[in-house]
């Protein structure tokens, strides 16, 4: 199972979490265009990681991300800078994974829509001189 839990930091410490479920990742047709899977997502108040823990789960990471987030019809893009944490609990010393940003670009559709991936395919060939856009099988990771 994989729940993803988000916070922003800008806000206040009481402010709500958000938490997302998200299912196995459908990878049958190797002609589609980009990679789909259910989710579920959740408003949260702020005793969600104590909760999570109480309950039996683990952190696997946590990162901070910093970025933007930009909109085009139903798809939604986000470029990010990911940073580890230094010290646990304090995020006053961040350290940069990589030099490179995260180009992320999702599509809330039905479970029946393989129309908006041509959309994606359109998008993300626009982006290749400065951004190389790829599927990628979360089993391999």
């Amino acid at each position: 199972m994989t729940l993803r839990a988000r916070h922003a930091l800008d806000q206040p410490p009481d402010s709500p979490w958000q938490l997302r479920y998200l299912g196995q990742p459908e990878m049958g047709d190797k002609s589609r265009g980009a990679a789909m899977r259910s989710y579920l997502d959740t408003c949260t108040g702020p005793n969600l990681p104590d909760f999570l823990t109480e309950i039996g789960f683990k952190m696997d990471y946590e990162v901070v991300c910093k970025g933007y987030m930009f909109r085009k019809g139903k798809m939604k893009i986000t470029i990010t800078k990911v940073f580890k944490i230094v010290n646990p609990g304090s995020f006053d010393k961040l350290e940069a994974v990589s030099n490179s940003h995260l180009v992320e670009l999702s599509v809330v559709v039905s479970a029946a829509s393989d129309a908006i991936t041509e959309d994606i395919k359109s998008f993300s060939e626009q982006l290749k001189p400065i951004v190389t856009m790829e599927k990628v099988d979360p089993r391999k990771l």
